[in-house]
């Protein structure tokens, strides 16, 4: 099971990570050609599925926290320190705290632009 300093940690590193997919401009031109993709065909529920994923802070949030989790448990050597469950609610834990930084981060950058 991981610490809490490594939850506080990981949550960073996926919070930071949901931010480079999601709005960064590292990322701008991949995330242009993903929706002029979709726009050719809109109809397809794929497509839209792949636009909807990489434009929502949770849907990818969650996928890019289960992958650093699972790297990290990996490369630590603590996956088979704890049954899959526990992985799973230390998944949920990690993406928990990950999008609370986002929404304080969102909060703040609103209350910045108000004033």
């Amino acid at each position: 099971m991981i610490s809490v300093p490594e939850l506080v940690v990981l949550a960073a590193a996926g919070y930071r990570a949901t931010q480079l997919g999601v709005h960064d401009s590292l990322l701008e031109p991949a995330r242009v050609a993903v929706l002029d993709w979709h726009s050719r065909k809109p109809a397809s529920s794929l497509r839209t599925a792949i636009v909807t994923l990489i434009s929502c802070v949770y849907c990818l949030g969650w996928w890019i926290n289960g992958a650093i989790l699972a790297t990290w448990l990996l490369a630590s050597g603590q996956w088979d320190d704890a049954p899959l469950v526990v992985h799973g609610v230390e998944w949920f834990a990690v993406a928990g705290a990950a999008v609370f930084l986002n929404r304080v981060d969102d909060t703040l950058g609103d209350l910045v632009n108000r004033g």
